[in-house]
């Protein structure tokens, strides 16, 4: 209940805000239209019906008083001359129990996503309703009109402004644009050096960026943080390749690279493969995860809380999440002893597993879907439960059960087992399980394997209560390797080796090269301790004996050996392959630190160069859609801003104002664009009339308005749609 809270109130907070920003648009529409001497007739929050008004002289009204105020005007016009009067005092304010009644409503509206400023004469969306009364939109001078016309978007400049200066003065805690990780496929770890200026012989320069390498420029510009270097590659020029220096411990001068960004396989945006860096404490947050525990004893780290920061492993000192992940991944999956402090200084001795690491490619071809599984030359274990929920816990599931039968699958992987699952959705589909423990707990002993017949009800989301292992090491039991897999990222497709192997679904590796093997890590090791001949000297194929047992064969299982070929580029991929810290990896603290003025006038200069910053990505972004690096599924429209505004506003209300801040520009850059139904649209046709003397015709204003509507129409729709379906997980 207090998360649902919390998100309710973050939420509040986001749709308060955004609504302060319109206020503050539109009051810069009012103020502007005061100052110019034209009428104005509303001043709204939201569109469509009123829901409350206020008019000077009428008070509060549940919805509008504009009929009330109508009302008086026609009377005022009777000809009754005593009904006449009577309506006249009153609107003047004569008859001493009210002021005199205003021209201008405020009105908040029942769909509180815009706003407007209605004045006489000028109607966006009805270009015809003009007036030639003298204080008329139509009899102010133009050059006015274009202050009033551009008075909105001025003030969400001042406002984002104001707010980049707030943020700076207090200080804002973000991860720095220093390089925690590289992926060894990714752009980065092939970007070519091109500073010629450096020392001969440096020891510590070579092709790629590295782990602890501070970004300066990129393009020469200087991101803030690790989100600016993200923004800035994602919009760089896709038709040239991308400059970056960095500055590298050991090297007395900054180095620059040169290297091709490439789309990235879940956002679709350009991307270089690098992730910011971490320490080595645990993040204290994840006390209230449920998860947590899991994956800590599933490493052997039982003593261990977060909150304490590693030390040391097998002696050597780490000061980051890089350094442990380089000592781990170079293990060769022996156990390793690791130091612990808490917050105190007590020191907590503990003994790593290290987990093995297996490929990790994309099983869709849809470049737009990405669906990652782990497997080995092809080899993918049976979908097996590593955790439950409390709603699979009463389902009947147990931490360990293998699938046999999911649905009308037989021996299902992760990427059958969980398409089936989801095809099921809202309804039950019927299982049969493998099952070793004798319960859900975490310490539950292994019981004789035996069948379980079981009924899951599947929510409408398309899952059950259980979490699974993609490369279960407890199970030598496969499912069928899929007949063609894509490599991640770059989408080049290959046939997994293990096509050649098994035909069949249900099939166990019982030894390889002789050897026994019950496990998944298991018949890994043996494979490359089998082929660490021939990879090394670089053999072109390997071969290795398979031993397999069938569970389809009737009767007893049927024993098979297979001679089974690896491929130079099979052996490159499994030999690459080395052990991490499993989920555990994911649970470090992220390094940050506090971007924050020296003082009054450095946070001017911040926020000045932030607004002109975020304005000119702005529009940069429409250029990349154009050009086709930025797509339209990575809009967002009002609910993408208020989705991403709550996950924003978790951390911290100075991240909120940042956030709002960058809302403000986008709505001024938005609202200055060149279309009709838009303050950008309106600036254009002034520019018209001042320059040919006379207005844009009537007839034309009305087509080019419609236009603008069916524009702005389809793009809330499409972008709502996107919205909506990311919500969902689509």
């Amino acid at each position: 209940m207090p998360a649902i809270f919390n998100t309710v109130f973050d939420l509040a907070l986001v749709v308060f805000g955004f609504g302060l920003l319109i206020f503050l648009h539109e009051l810069g529409h009012f103020l502007a239209a005061r100052w110019a001497g034209i009428r104005v007739l509303a001043f709204a929050i939201g569109f469509g019906p009123a829901l409350v008004s206020y008019r000077t002289g009428l008070g509060f009204r549940a919805g509008s008083s504009e009929g009330e105020y109508l009302s008086l005007i026609a009377q005022a016009k009777s000809k009754d001359q005593s009904e006449r009067e009577a309506a006249r005092r009153k609107l003047a304010g004569e008859t001493g129990v009210n002021k005199p009644i205003s021209t201008t409503e405020y009105r908040f509206n029942a769909l509180p996503f815009g706003g407007y400023v209605k004045m006489l004469g000028q109607e966006d969306a009805n270009p015809a309703a003009v007036s030639t009364a003298p204080d008329s939109y139509q009899s102010c001078p133009p050059l006015k009109r274009m202050v009033v016309i551009s008075a909105g978007v001025i003030a969400n400049i001042i406002t984002a402004l104001v707010l980049f200066v707030v943020v700076f003065m207090v200080g804002l805690r973000t991860e720095p644009a220093v390089i925690g990780l590289v992926d060894p496929t990714s752009p980065a770890a092939t970007a070519r050096l091109v500073s010629t200026d450096l020392p001969s012989g440096e020891s510590a320069i070579g092709p790629g960026l590295k782990p602890g390498d501070a970004v300066l420029s990129v393009d020469g510009d200087s991101p803030r943080h690790f989100n600016d270097l993200g923004t800035r590659v994602a919009m760089s020029d896709p038709n040239r390749s991308l400059r970056i220096t960095v500055a590298r411990a050991g090297v007395a001068k900054p180095i620059e690279f040169e290297l091709e960004p490439r789309a990235g396989q879940t956002s679709g945006l350009r991307e270089i493969g690098v992730a910011p860096p971490f320490t080595s404490r645990i993040d204290p947050q994840f006390a209230d995860s449920p998860d947590w525990r899991v994956a800590f004893d599933r490493m052997g780290l039982a003593s261990v809380t977060p909150g304490m920061t590693l030390e040391s492993v097998d002696g050597k000192p780490v000061t980051n999440r890089a350094d442990v992940l380089a000592i781990v991944r170079a293990s060769g999956g022996q156990r390793m002893n690791a130091t612990f402090t808490d917050a105190s200084g007590h020191r907590v001795a503990a003994s790593i597993k290290p987990l093995a690491e297996f490929e990790l490619d994309d099983a869709n071809p849809d470049p737009g879907t990405l669906t990652p599984i782990d497997h080995l030359l092809g080899l993918m274990p049976v979908l097996s439960v590593s955790a439950t929920a409390e709603r699979g816990a009463k389902l009947g599931l147990v931490q360990g059960d293998v699938f046999l039968r999911l649905g009308e699958v037989e021996f299902p992987s992760v990427l059958t087992g969980v398409r089936e699952i989801k095809r099921h959705a809202g309804r039950p589909i019927r299982a049969t399980v493998l099952r070793t423990y004798a319960s859900d707990a975490s310490d539950a002993p292994r019981v004789e394997p035996h069948e379980v017949e079981l009924e899951l009800s599947v929510r409408r989301d398309g899952t059950i209560g259980f979490s699974y292992v993609a490369a279960n090491t407890d199970s030598n039991l496969f499912a069928l390797p899929p007949p063609s897999l894509w490599t991640m990222p770059a989408g080049e497709a290959f046939t997994p080796a293990a096509v050649s192997l098994i035909d069949r679904p249900g099939v166990r590796i019982v030894a390889v090269d002789g050897v026994p093997t019950d496990s998944f890590e298991q018949i890994r090791s043996q494979l490359i301790a089998s082929t660490s001949s021939a990879y090394a000297q670089g053999s072109d194929p390997a071969t290795v004996e398979i031993t397999s047992l069938s569970t389809f064969a009737g009767g007893e299982p049927d024993r098979t050996t297979t001679q089974w070929t690896l491929s130079r580029g099979d052996l490159d991929r499994l030999h690459s392959l080395g052990y991490s810290l499993g989920a555990v990896g994911s649970l470090f603290e992220p390094e940050r630190f506090t971007l924050k003025a020296e003082g009054p006038a450095d946070a001017i200069v911040l926020g000045l160069g932030e607004t002109r910053r975020i304005a000119q990505q702005t529009y940069l972004t429409f250029l990349r859609l154009f050009q086709g690096s930025v797509k339209v599924e990575h809009l967002r429209g009002p609910v993408g801003i208020a989705h991403i505004g709550t996950i924003i506003a978790d951390r911290g209300i100075v991240w909120l104002l940042f956030y709002m801040a960058l809302i403000s520009i986008n709505l001024a850059v938005v609202n200055f664009l060149p279309l009709p139904i838009v303050d950008g649209g309106q600036f254009l046709m002034l520019i018209y009339e001042q320059l040919r003397g006379k207005p844009v015709p009537i007839a034309l204003q009305g087509a080019l308005t419609l236009g603008g509507l069916a524009l702005v129409g389809v793009v809330f729709l499409v972008v709502t749609f996107n919205d909506i379906s990311n919500l969902l997980g689509r």
